[in-house]
């Protein structure tokens, strides 16, 4: 009970961390469609997905759309909740499965490679679909824009919060264990002084 207290604590906090990423971090990549705004809202779900496996990450990925879709990013409405939604939740899926076989540094290279694959590709009928909804344009226009913005677009963007995920995610489960050991050690003294 306690360590679902402490799971779901650590996750509204990635979730937070996430929302906070994105009002902080975000920026267009490709001027020619400025709509298509790199932000790190990625990063603490994955750190959330590996440390808590591939549902939990969905969950996050399902909190952090909504909430994002009402506040920060609410210009782009439904749309871009549905699309943060398959996408990073495509992401996630992968990834995380990937790490809980082969928990190592290689099982979490392989996990976000692969993971990054998956978003990359999930966005293209994504793209064929919902932005020519959104941006009210002509299916022929979104499809000239898959080999030279869209599809680079999400590889840079989930290859950065790849790297940073990477680079982050050891130093962040071990400030997040040493809490647990802490706090148990002072629970272990708090019965024997009792």
């Amino acid at each position: 009970m306690k360590n679902n207290v402490r799971q779901m604590v650590t996750m509204a906090m990635l979730a937070a961390l996430s929302i906070l990423l994105v009002y902080l971090v975000r920026f267009p990549i490709f001027p020619a469609a400025p709509f298509l705004e790199y932000e790190m809202a990625d990063v603490p779900i994955l750190i959330g997905t590996f440390l808590f496996g591939p549902i939990s990450g969905l969950i996050l990925t399902i909190v952090v759309s909504l909430i994002q879709a009402f506040t920060v990013s609410a210009g782009s409405g439904w749309i871009g909740a549905v699309m943060h939604i398959f996408a990073t939740g495509a992401f996630v899926l992968v990834a995380g499965t990937i790490y809980k076989k082969i928990p190592s540094r290689f099982g979490a290279v392989l996990g976000l490679v692969l993971g990054s694959l998956a978003m990359t590709l999930t966005m293209i009928p994504l793209n064929l679909v919902l932005t020519v909804q959104f941006l009210g344009a002509p299916r022929e226009v979104v499809m000239s824009m898959f080999i030279p913005i869209i599809i680079p677009f999400n590889l840079i963007k989930a290859g950065a919060n790849s790297i940073i995920t990477f680079t982050v995610y050891k130093t962040v489960a071990r400030v997040l264990r040493l809490e647990t050991v802490e706090s148990k050690k002072k629970k272990a003294i708090q019965s024997t002084s009792v």
